[in-house]
């Protein structure tokens, strides 16, 4: 989980805790979701009280991998105005520094620049073993990247390039440099690697 994501979630840890009722909706969409496991759910539902069954939901959830803050957020249904409020900071955040790793800071023009196949390739060739948290979240199911793998057995680059393709495609314009580098600091990857790939 990224580092902003932890720390939105502790700041908010009092407020959650005392307004959220996680056993109706929240745990059973997390687990629908494969966000918890089984023992997880049980463990959580174990608490003698609602308050620490979200205390300890709370304490799971960052180590649940890079798709677990925007699950939770999506199971907030019902509390929209807490979802909202947390939504409204990190909106904050990524306003204050969009890239406030290391103070790196990229133009403007190049973080609304939709990357072209060429640019893909190279991504593809410099992203490590973390290359499937980055196109999971980008937003790729667990099947699409299946299906890379498949269909590029023998080729980790072909397998990378295939998924970043795919999330271009459907994303169209909103498959931004920008939404790159959210996905890429979630993977603890920093965003730098992109000005080789834009050069």
């Amino acid at each position: 989980m990224d580092p902003v994501h932890k720390e939105i979630l502790r700041k908010h840890r009092l407020e959650l805790s005392s307004q959220i009722l996680v056993s109706d909706t929240v745990v059973p969409f997390l687990y629908q979701e494969n966000i918890l496991t089984e023992s997880q759910v049980e463990e959580i539902e174990s608490q003698i009280s609602n308050k620490k069954k979200t205390l300890r939901l709370l304490d799971i959830l960052p180590s649940r991998g890079p798709l677990a803050f925007d699950t939770f957020l999506r199971s907030l249904e019902e509390f929209s105005w807490l979802r909202d409020k947390i939504l409204q900071e990190l909106q904050s955040h990524r306003a204050a520094g969009l890239s406030s790793k290391d103070d790196w800071h990229s133009p403007e023009a190049f973080l609304e620049k939709v990357p072209s196949d060429r640019e893909l390739s190279r991504l593809a060739s410099r992203l490590g073993p973390e290359w499937e948290s980055v196109l999971l979240d980008l937003g790729l199911s667990a099947e699409a990247l299946f299906r890379c793998r498949a269909d590029h057995s023998l080729s980790t680059h072909g397998q990378v390039l295939a998924g970043l393709v795919q999330w271009r495609r459907s994303e169209g314009k909103k498959a931004t440099a920008h939404r790159l580098v959210q996905s890429l600091q979630a993977a603890d990857i920093h965003p730098s690697i992109l000005e080789e790939v834009f050069q």
